[in-house]
């Protein structure tokens, strides 16, 4: 694995590049991490299997998150993610170890989100697949009910005010238990954030406040009929941190997709024996389309 960086607006993202041991440029395929998670949250095991298939690997940190550059830190900004994805894939063209013609984007959970706009943008992609997707930021947060979104407010205004008047900015958690003051807060949530980290990790669990906005008015499932290339939807039947048939409307939508449905929950694809299956589904998938 190399680790290295590249440009992304005014900052720098922390990335890392796994190659596969046969002869290049490599077909590759670039990870998008969840929504405020980081490369270091269980992305080594498709790096691994991927790479293992012959597939190179690119995976980086959104900007304000983990390794990467960008202040204020755990800002939540699908403006600048989109920015950071598309700058990934440019790096990606510009490796002469790599492929610039046999690219794929894959996302997980909120990642799958900046996967599926990014993929209605590039239209010279040849395959994205997406897991345990959530497409929807206001499905999540308002699936804990109204209470939760008013209790919300005054953060929110808060956090506005602060950054309109260029004073530090004001925090919450992004994910709590049932009934405390998080942006996710569904039952096991917090459970399933720390059983994908690894030991010793020191998560950062908060985002700026006003991130909450972008969030809930972040809906990427309007872009699936834009999405041109093949696309994977690998959908969890137990989904819960948002309705699952939200990921079927969107490979119904997408013109070229597949729909795979898991006996899993948000969390639990991460783990054995799902995540044997999903990655041998995914990599025959990729292998099709890239090799």
């Amino acid at each position: 694995m190399i680790r290295t960086t590249f440009h992304s607006g005014s900052d720098e993202c922390a990335a890392w590049l796994t190659l596969p041991e046969s002869a290049g440029p490599h077909p590759v395929v670039v990870l998008v991490h969840g929504g405020g998670a980081t490369h270091a949250m269980m992305l080594a095991q498709y790096e691994q299997a991927f790479a293992n298939a012959g597939l190179a690997v690119l995976a980086f940190d959104f900007r304000h998150l983990g390794e990467s550059g960008g202040e204020p830190r755990q800002l939540v900004d699908q403006r600048r993610y989109a920015q950071d994805v598309d700058a990934a894939l440019t790096f990606a063209r510009s490796r002469p170890e790599l492929d610039a013609d046999r690219i794929a984007l894959w996302g997980t959970s909120f990642g799958a989100s900046h996967v599926l706009a990014a993929a209605a943008r590039q239209q010279n992609l040849r395959a994205a697949v997406v897991q345990c997707p959530v497409f929807s930021g206001r499905a999540v947060v308002s699936r804990a009910g109204l209470r939760h979104l008013l209790r919300l407010t005054f953060p929110v205004v808060s956090d506005l005010v602060r950054a309109a008047l260029r004073l530090p900015r004001s925090y919450v958690p992004l994910v709590g238990r049932p009934g405390e003051l998080a942006f996710v807060n569904q039952p096991g949530a917090l459970e399933g954030w720390r059983s994908v980290m690894p030991a010793g990790y020191d998560f950062d669990n908060r985002i700026t406040a006003a991130s909450g906005l972008d969030m809930l008015f972040y809906n990427a499932a309007s872009a699936a009929p834009r999405v041109r290339c093949p696309l994977l939807v690998c959908a969890c039947d137990q989904e819960n941190l948002i309705d699952p048939a939200i990921a079927g409307r969107v490979a119904a939508t997408a013109p070229r997709a597949t729909l795979n449905r898991y006996d899993a929950d948000h969390f639990t694809v991460y783990h054995p024996p799902v995540v044997e299956k999903i990655l041998a589904d995914q990599i025959e998938f990729l292998t099709t389309h890239l090799l």
